[in-house]
């Protein structure tokens, strides 16, 4: 079965963490950055009203305690990142890189988070060192496309032509790709 990579929109929602605080910092820091409302509860002091209101858990506790914040949360339709235990995770937190407004993220569906990091690196050394340019571009053709109606079909040869320009003096082109 395949995962379905998603990017979630978490301001003002309520996330839990459980477990090693340790463990959930740099979540916790990923967590504020997207603007979630998060609270925390060491693994022993977990109840089962922690999980009121909240959209999503992220727990890093023993096997045990990560396996009954599960059972709890699928009973109220919550996912749950149970770090480093895929069979208690309905959701994976992968590598991810940011940069000039672009998000990548990597899963390796919870088996070999290693290689996800590994992966991320990777992948962060061959993005284009002026990805900005490359973000404003696409914004602006986008902008562009939609106000003239231009299929989905046809965007993707444009917005190349587009980006290929940046490197082309010779060759201008507007957002639509059009030379001018």
């Amino acid at each position: 079965m395949d995962l379905l990579p998603l990017f979630l929109k978490l301001a003002g929602r309520r996330v839990l963490l459980v477990g090693d605080e340790a463990v959930l910092a740099p979540k916790r820091d990923a967590l504020v950055r997207a603007g979630a409302e998060v609270c925390a509860r060491e693994a022993a002091a977990f109840r089962d009203s922690d999980l009121d209101g909240v959209w999503l858990v992220v727990a890093a506790a023993p096997p045990d305690v990560n396996a009954r914040v599960a059972r709890l949360a699928e009973a109220r339709q919550i996912f749950v990142n149970a770090v480093d235990d895929p069979p208690n995770a309905s959701a994976y937190l992968g590598g991810v890189v940011r940069r000039a407004g672009v998000t990548v993220a990597i899963s390796t569906s919870g088996d070999a988070p290693a290689l996800a990091g590994l992966l991320r690196e990777g992948l962060d050394a061959l993005l284009p060192t002026d990805l900005d340019r490359w973000t404003a571009t696409a914004r602006a053709a986008r902008r562009d496309w939609k106000a003239r109606a231009v299929p989905m079909a046809e965007r993707r040869p444009l917005l190349l032509e587009a980006l290929n320009a940046l490197y082309s003096p010779g060759l201008r082109t507007g957002p639509t790709g059009t030379q001018g």
